[in-house]
Order: structure tokens, then C-alpha cells, then sequence
């Protein structure tokens, strides 16, 4: 897969924190390391809300027609409103 640069721009406490993370006293060896494995972490985590989404939806897409009932917008917020 080719490879890309893209260049970022980071100053104050974004710059700080970064520079912690890298470098003896880090985790990474240098900045680019780090921002790939935010970027791994946020696909990933985003990966798992998909999962949990899907699996929290999954009884109601097998659900038969017939047990749905029909609610209004205002029914809704009501309940959420005493929830």
C-alpha cells in the first residue's frame, strides 16, 4: 500500500502532551508512531460501537412485524423525559 505524508500542525498543550508519549521517557519512539496508534484506537473503538450497535439492534431487525407498535413524537419524548 503506498504511503502518504500528511503534515500536522500542533502547538501548546496538544504539542506538550505529544511530546511526552515519545522519546525515552514515551511509549513511542517518535510522533508518527504515536498518531498511528491513535488512529488504530479510533478505528477501532469505532469498529466496537458498530458491533454493539448492530447486536443491540439485531432482536428488533429478526422481530416480526406484528410486534412493533406504533408511537408519535410526542410519546417518545415523554418516555425519554421519564427515563
Amino acid at each position: 500500500m503506498p504511503s502518504g505524508s500528511i503534515h500536522v500542525k500542533v502547538s501548546g498543550t496538544l504539542h506538550d502532551h505529544i511530546q511526552r508519549q515519545i522519546g525515552d521517557e514515551g511509549l513511542y519512539e517518535n510522533a508518527s508512531e504515536y498518531i498511528r496508534a491513535l488512529i488504530r484506537r479510533d478505528l477501532h473503538t469505532r469498529d466496537e460501537a458498530w458491533e454493539a450497535l448492530q447486536e443491540e439492534l439485531a432482536p428488533a431487525m429478526r422481530a416480526d412485524d406484528s410486534e412493533f407498535v406504533a408511537v408519535t413524537v410526542d410519546d417518545v419524548i415523554c418516555r425519554n423525559k421519564r427515563g
